[in-house]
């Protein structure tokens, strides 16, 4: 049983693992483009497998999703401001899995407490996006506010509303859709991997 067990981690860490690579690699499937803005999708993947999986699997595959940007902010970056400031992985990997450690923290305290499954999956969905956002664009304002006129072309008192602008424009959204989206996905799956456990 316990074989069993560990085969079945490996065979999910390896497909989220997969996953990931292929949401940050293939366009429209990791990002939704929205007029001028591209709302990141690929928190709801981190958060079901902290859900399906525990925390620290969801660290894992959090820490994967961090590490390709980490890789392609040298390699082959997304954008010029992409490699500036995620070839520091503080910026690019710390934020990934503490989505992980929020969501599975915030599901653990909730799952016993709300009778509805999907509910505790929700909320720990949205602050498992909220999470990312928050500490992206906050360490990217510590770290790299003194180059705000190079970067965003903006003087350094206006960085602040310009982050909590994408905060709202970009964050809000992906709270939602990770809110609304994940618990769709992570309940029924749960459930199929419960009754393969027994």
């Amino acid at each position: 049983m316990q074989h069993k067990k560990s085969t079945l981690r490996l065979n999910l860490l390896a497909m989220f693992i997969a996953i990931i690579i292929l949401q940050t690699s293939i366009p429209l499937i990791g990002y939704i483009p929205i007029g001028t803005l591209d709302i990141t999708i690929i928190q709801v993947t981190v958060v079901i497998a902290t859900i399906l999986m525990g925390t620290l699997d969801g660290a894992i595959i959090g820490g994967v999703w961090g590490l390709v940007t980490f890789i392609r902010a040298f390699a082959y970056p997304t954008s010029p401001l992409a490699a500036i400031v995620f070839v520091n992985p503080i910026v690019s990997i710390f934020p990934r899995i503490m989505i992980a450690v929020v969501a599975g923290t915030t599901y653990k305290a909730l799952k016993n407490r709300i009778a509805k499954r999907s509910v505790s999956v929700s909320v720990a969905a949205v602050l498992g996006s909220l999470t990312n956002t928050i500490l992206v664009l906050g360490l990217i304002y510590v770290f790299y506010k003194a180059k705000a006129p190079q970067l965003y072309q903006i003087n350094l008192k206006d960085l602040l509303p310009y982050l909590l602008g994408v905060v709202g424009t970009n964050g809000i959204p992906e709270a939602i859709f990770s809110g609304v989206v994940t618990p769709l996905i992570a309940v029924p799956l749960g459930n199929i991997l419960n009754r393969r456990g027994r």
